[in-house]
């Protein structure tokens, strides 16, 4: 699933690449897909791109004044085209959710892989009626996002423990399953730790892994072309994926923890104080 860094790598490469376009045709290639429905898809058609914003883990082009916005979800991605084919696609037929033509010939498919179809679009005259995004916690990279701020979000959460806090988007914005291991890793802390049993030394651990972590992540990302963004993601992470590996810092091997659909991973002796977490495959904490 792409997460913060690569949604904003998205837009970045988006805001060279597609603002100042003129969109000429949404063609919908999955009916699902389309949350909204006033106004149509045709709305956008004539109009200039004229910037691209992220929200959490949603992008935002801004048409002059109407916004296509998507969420990505766990199998979506977004495939740029210099040249798009002249066939129209059929709804159904296809991994295409949406296909955006522009004038001149280039534009950009919304694929979705696998047979679970949460990739979502909406086309709104405010990004804030995407009730996700109206929703969303503070976004973890903005400057507002300071040390008072986040002590405040951890003393409202009580007992929750630390990964569901880092991942529930109503409370932090953009970090999702992948980041808040390589987090969690990085500030030495259990998942399951509630955050009411942090210390002020743990607290100030895991703000400044979440805003250097995500700001590496981030600049790392930066600059490369749409195809080669969740490539990187791969290639950066260092404990999510890869149970069973030495751990980086101390070497002992990478622990797992399995849930219906998911799973985390983090070192038993950098984190839990070399105990073993028990499997919770039938949990819904991360749900």
């Amino acid at each position: 699933m792409p997460e913060l860094p690569q949604v904003e790598a998205l837009a970045d490469f988006l805001r060279t690449d597609l603002v100042g376009s003129v969109i000429e045709r949404l063609e919908v290639g999955a009916i699902s897909a389309l949350k909204t429905f006033d106004p149509p898809p045709d709305a956008l058609v004539g109009r200039t791109v004229t910037a691209i914003n992220r929200f959490g883990k949603h992008l935002d082009v801004d048409a002059g004044g109407l916004h296509l916005v998507f969420h990505l979800a766990r199998a979506g991605w977004l495939v740029w085209r210099e040249k798009v084919p002249s066939t129209v696609i059929k709804p159904g037929k296809s991994r295409i959710a949406l296909r955006v033509r522009l004038q001149g010939g280039a534009g950009f498919d919304l694929t979705e892989a696998g047979t679970q179809r949460k990739l979502a679009v909406w086309i709104v005259r405010d990004p804030q009626q995407v009730p996700s995004i109206a929703s969303l916690g503070p976004d973890p990279m903005a400057p507002g996002f300071t040390p008072a701020v986040f002590r405040q979000i951890l003393a409202g959460a009580g007992r929750a423990q630390l990964k569901g806090i880092l991942r529930d988007q109503h409370v932090i914005a953009g970090i999702g399953n992948a980041y808040s291991d390589e987090i969690l890793h990085d500030a030495k802390l259990s998942p399951f730790k509630p955050a009411a049993n942090l210390t002020d030394d743990e607290v100030e651990r895991l703000y400044a892994a979440i805003r250097d972590g995500l700001a590496a992540a981030t600049e790392r990302a930066r600059g490369l072309a749409a195809r080669d963004i969740k490539a990187d993601k791969r290639a950066q992470l260092r404990i999510h994926g890869h149970a069973g590996d030495p751990c980086p810092v101390c070497g002992t091997p990478i622990a797992s923890v399995n849930f219906a659909d998911s799973s985390l991973q983090y070192c038993p002796v950098c984190q839990t104080g070399g105990k073993k977490l028990a499997d919770r495959r039938m949990s819904k904490l991360l749900k």
